[in-house]
């Protein structure tokens, strides 16, 4: 993808949700959303995060650094060497929105509803699996947190999706097929309203070539655990899988922008 076309993506996404009314169901229009983050890559590089989760368990030093900016994108290499600090799983993610690499990070609290948009590039060799493979988590910070959500990909009847699914209660958002989604870059609109028992929303919308593939909400629902809800991205897997879909693989983001609704 072109620097011109990631450029002029970002700005359609972004200039969007700045002026957009449209949001998570049962929010009033009046409202709108007031852009709170965008990082450059070439500019801010990992400083753009609250934290890099990079081979925290030094279990691939050759193979370092696994995430990091290149030209106007975050990339995150997984290796089948990679091992996280459990050892039956593999990790290299980045947490939190910050401004600036010495700036304050963005708290998402109960009660407010926030925004990310951003471009994925899923090479086909990142395949879906039957056991968990997240590109992209809300948690409560914290070692051995359960996710809040979690967008996946994931082996279903043989077939390989993405998936957007609220852990907490086990409740599936939204689905479609990945395989039109490998090897070109999709764009990603993820919207929620922090809220505990049932006063949480989500709203997942996936575009890919100017058509918009998914667009899926939960209303009355749990996404709250305790003290903030973080976002986390990157690519988190289980070694379990039974598909044979394991391999070397890597994931590039861009135009990463964060949204809080007034």
């Amino acid at each position: 993808m072109s620097t011109s076309r990631r450029t002029l993506l970002g700005a359609a996404l972004g200039g969007a949700a700045a002026t957009t009314v449209a949001g998570l169901p049962g929010i009033a229009h009046a409202a709108s959303w007031q852009q709170k983050w965008a990082p450059s890559a070439s500019r801010d590089g990992l400083g753009a995060f609250e934290t890099v989760e990079d081979d925290r368990a030094n279990s691939h030093p050759s193979g370092s650094p696994h995430i990091f900016a290149t030209g106007n994108n975050w990339r995150f290499n997984m290796h089948m060497a990679d091992r996280d600090t459990s050892t039956d799983r593999q990790r290299q993610e980045v947490t939190g929105l910050r401004n600036g690499s010495g700036g304050d990070y963005l708290k998402w609290t109960p009660g407010q509803t926030w925004r990310v948009t951003y471009s994925m590039y899923i090479p086909g060799s990142l395949k879906a699996t039957t056991t968990f493979t997240h590109i992209m988590q809300m948690k409560q910070p914290g070692n051995g947190t359960s996710p809040i959500v979690v967008q996946s990909l994931r082996r279903v009847n043989g077939k390989q999706t993405i998936e957007l699914k609220l852990a907490v209660d086990d409740i599936l958002v939204g689905r479609t097929a990945l395989d039109p989604l490998h090897d070109t870059w999709t764009d990603v609109d993820f919207q929620i309203k922090v809220g505990n028992g049932s006063a949480g929303s989500v709203r997942w919308i996936l575009r890919s070539g100017g058509s918009t593939v998914v667009d899926a909400s939960k209303t009355g629902v749990d996404t709250f655990l305790a003290d903030r809800v973080r976002p986390k991205w990157g690519i988190y897997r289980s070694l379990g899988d039974t598909s044979g879909s394991l391999q070397d693989t890597y994931l590039l983001l861009t135009n990463l922008r964060g949204y809080q609704l007034g």
